[in-house]
């Protein structure tokens, strides 16, 4: 990246790291890249100002114009300019002059953040511009922002007061008279209120100014259910001529709220439950390099789903957020990006001020923007020895920084409310003071998932509101990871199906309504994410998001929707696993029952199979759920329901394969089977169009196992079967994670004919200790104990591996598989035999088809 020699035209927004985040190779480019272009300016631009308008740079960005050295900005998540006017070249008409950029995203300790549970991407990923403002102009130097400054210090039902506060600059040679106007516009365009002040500025002055109206009325308040927007247009004119000199539109929302520690939330006037989600900026295939319209799309989503927060974490994103969440009526929050620990400097201390800061004078004017948030998690990764007199100055110097953010926010906007969200480390974060500096506490719970039980999240709730009983409280994160390829019928704790997370949500969500106190609940995560990483079984991705890294909903998004939407709403649950396997009841009864959830807000749905309705069903908690018995081939599934005159229903296709036990069974001839091996769970392979089933033990004229047992992580405290570790080589993490260690035997009683046989091996121990994610709460395994295994497997008696172990083809943490054509004759069936030679045989997975 950091040889200029070699340039390559890439488009802006651009990130380096959109694909090696996602390789087999741990890690991901951090270091320095180039960005050059050439700009062309008109000659008349020397009698202006120019300026270079960065959106977003990760994470250290040094501009050059011409050679030279312009600025530096530190930080990657707010936007940056700089006056380059004295270092262009205006000898004609469109002279050449040319800009670089040097970008670096390498690990700083002087630069938050850290470490965290997302990726630190390198690149300028957000827009730039080009903006050239007359010498008489508004201040162009406050940090990046508008210069214009507007505050609504009381709101009523019947009067507010208005504050708009701001500075200009006077860049011209000669003394002016400049006449500074506030309009501000309803949402039709009507002019609502003026005030307009003459000043006299001597050349090469910066003034400000304040306007202020102290009995506004007849005002449309702002509201999640009528985001009712005026526009403040700032405009600097010659007091004499009347030349408009420069102009500055503002957004102007007028509210009021109120966190309270026993009643929640209330906007203007009326008790709301915040209920939204959290949002990383990155998009699968892009990195965070998106378009607006793509960071439009993400709050659009959360307003269908019926959300009315948005959690912007975990540091400022694209402005263009702010904005629609504006129109939207999405009340937000967004943070600085200090997450997990901070580093006992100065100059980090400073760069954390200087980011806040930022933050601050850039997002100031927006209404939907309620609160302002820092130090995510921040006592996650402390430093030193626990106990140790060192980590007790470091919990000081933490607790200080946050004083110091507390006092900036303060100081620069006394209106809005600030909060720390924590981990739920309650009684560290109580000792060191971080629950009493902001006015509000976030917790970040997961009970229930890394760790507990779903019940103990009540429990945490009840000590906050005994023990805290004077700070608000809000849930900052809460979820589960969700692989929506995975299915359970018996779903359990860190199984990351869809149907154990329907379950996860179904219980805070109770738990939360069922409190007033609770004022917010904040979803981790709207979408899935990028974390490098991670493994587990979607590897580099957080699969906590209500919707997929490529924004497709999962269940869990359409739980919200039944539970939050107004209007009436129905859809079938797990839809995308449109290729269904399972066993018939009997040999006369061709069919298999499998449940299935419809997500709906009406009181009772109709539940049809191939044109014939089976049953309706009564919601609870926005689902109904029903038992429908699959037929082999297509599945017409409707649900529907009629309310108040009002019809909603959906619709899907499954295309179901119906397996026999007999394997024999001529009224169902057999096909293909793919097994997963020590799993509990069906497998979707939406790619080829499979369901894995999981495995059972050996009964004669049928399928299974003989021997072994389920591998589990030694001393793991989560899910009681397989690992969470990526095995290199195929996509099909699931299967590979998963495994019957000590196997002897596999058989399959099937006709003669002939098959292909493939048999899937990965070895989940390895030589190398895994680095143990600290964002994965809860216990740490202990290690696991690395042994030699070899092990021949043979098919009908013939040996078909020989001497397969860890020493040879079995390599650690990669995926294997093995493929046989076998010729069942006289009745013999599929016979395989594991000979353990040392250690244990092991197998990960079956897959067996027809061909003849």
């Amino acid at each position: 990246m950091g040889d200029q020699n070699k340039w390559t035209s890439v488009s802006i927004p651009h990130t380096w790291n959109a694909n090696d985040v996602m390789d087999e190779q741990p890690g991901y480019y951090r270091g320095v890249g180039w960005y050059k272009k050439t700009i062309y300016l008109p000659k008349a631009w020397s009698q202006k100002e120019v300026y270079l308008y960065f959106e977003g740079v990760g994470q250290v960005a040094e501009v050059f114009i011409n050679g030279k050295s312009v600025g530096k900005h530190i930080g990657s998540y707010n936007a940056f300019s700089f006056d380059i006017s004295p270092y262009l070249n205006f000898s004609v008409d469109n002279t050449l002059n040319e800009l670089v950029v040097r970008v670096d995203n390498s690990h700083n300790e002087n630069i938050p953040p850290l470490a965290a549970d997302f990726t630190f991407y390198g690149g300028i990923y957000r827009d730039v511009n080009l903006i050239a403002v007359n010498k008489v102009h508004f201040d162009c130097d406050n940090y990046a922002s508008t210069g214009i400054f507007i505050q609504t210090p009381l709101v009523n039902e019947t009067k507010a007061v208005l504050n708009i506060k701001g500075a200009f600059v006077n860049g011209s040679n000669a003394k002016r008279n400049i006449l500074i106007s506030q309009q501000i516009f309803d949402a039709e365009g009507n002019l609502y209120a003026e005030q307009k002040k003459v000043y006299n500025a001597n050349a090469g002055q910066k003034l400000e100014f304040e306007q202020e109206w102290n009995n506004l009325k007849g005002m449309h308040l702002w509201s999640i259910e009528d985001p009712y927007l005026y526009r403040v247009v700032s405009t600097i004119s010659d007091a004499g001529t009347k030349e408009k000199l420069d102009q500055i539109s503002n957004p102007l929302g007028f509210r009021w709220y109120q966190f309270d520690a026993n009643k929640g939330f209330s906007l203007n006037g009326k008790p709301i439950k915040l209920i939204g989600a959290s949002r990383h900026q990155d998009f699968k295939g892009l990195g965070n390099a998106l378009s607006d319209d793509m960071h439009v799309q993400d709050v659009l989503l959360l307003k269908q789903m019926g959300g009315n927060f948005l959690r912007i974490a975990h540091y400022p994103q694209d402005p263009t957020i702010l904005e629609v969440c504006d129109r939207l009526g999405i009340l937000t929050s967004v943070e600085t990006p200090i997450v997990n620990r901070i580093t006992e400097t100065e100059e980090f201390s400073k760069n954390a001020k200087q980011m806040h800061l930022e933050m601050i004078r850039q997002n100031y004017n927006h209404p939907s923007l309620i609160m302002w948030t820092y130090m995510n998690e921040v006592l996650l990764m402390p430093r030193y020895n626990k106990g140790s007199e060192q980590q007790e100055k470091y919990f000081t110097a933490v607790a200080k920084l946050a004083r110091a953010l507390e006092d900036i926010t303060h100081g620069e906007d006394s209106i809005r409310y600030t909060m720390i969200p924590n981990h739920g480390a309650w009684d560290l974060y109580n000792k060191v003071g971080l629950t009493k500096i902001p006015k509000l506490v976030g917790w970040n719970l997961y009970q229930g998932w890394y760790s507990g039980t779903l019940e103990d999240f009540g429990k945490f709730l009840d000590k906050h509101h005994a023990e805290l009983p004077d700070k608000p409280l809000l849930i900052t994160e809460y979820g589960s990871d969700a692989d929506f390829r995975l299915h359970s019928f018996k779903p359990e704790r860190f199984d990351k199906t869809v149907e154990y997370t329907t379950l996860f949500h179904q219980a805070y969500l109770k738990d939360m309504l069922s409190r007033p106190f609770v004022a917010a609940a904040m979803i981790w995560n709207l979408a899935e994410f990028n974390s490098e990483q991670r493994a587990e079984t979607t590897p580099h991705i957080n699969a906590k998001g209500l919707l997929t890294f490529d924004r497709k909903p999962k269940d869990s998004y359409r739980f919200y929707q039944a539970n939050l939407l107004k209007t009436p709403y129905l859809q079938i649950g797990s839809k995308e696993w449109d290729k269904r396997t399972g066993f018939a009841i009997s040999a006369k009864n061709l069919s298999s029952v499998q449940p299935v959830t419809v997500f709906s807000n009406q009181q009772k749905v109709t539940i049809s199979l191939n044109g014939k309705e089976i049953e309706r069903v009564a919601t609870a908690q926005g689902m109904a759920k029903m038992d429908i018995p699959f037929v082999n081939g297509v599945n017409e599934l409707t649900a529907s329901s009629n309310e108040n005159g009002v019809q909603v229903l959906d619709h899907v296709t499954i295309q179901f394969q119906l397996l026999s036990q007999d394997l024999k069974n001529a009224k169902l001839p057999f096909q293909s089977m793919n097994i997963s091996l020590g799993d509990k769970r069906y497998f979707f392979d939406a790619v080829a169009g499979q369901t894995w089933i999981p495995e059972q033990e050996y009964q004669p004229g049928s399928w299974g196992y003989i021997g072994g047992q389920i591998f589990t992580m030694k001393g793991s405290t989560r899910t009681g079967y397989g690992t969470t570790k990526h095995s290199i080589g195929s996509d099909l993490d699931p299967i590979f994670q998963t495994q019957r260690t000590g196997i002897q035997q596999f058989k399959m009683d099937l006709p003669n004919g002939t098959y292909d046989l493939s048999l899937l091996f990965a070895e989940l121990l390895s030589p190398t200790k895994a680095n143990e994610l600290v964002y994965n709460l809860g216990n740490a395994a202990p290690p696991e104990e690395f042994k030699e295994r070899s092990f021949n497997v043979l098919i009908n008696g013939q040996e078909i591996l020989s001497g397969f172990g860890n020493n040879n083809y079995l390599e650690p943490l990669h995926a294997i598989t093995t493929k046989h054509r076998i010729l069942v004759s006289n009745n013999e069936g599929i016979t395989i035999d594991f000979k353990a030679l040392v250690g244990e045989a092991v197998l990960n997975g079956i897959q067996v088809r027809k061909v003849y």
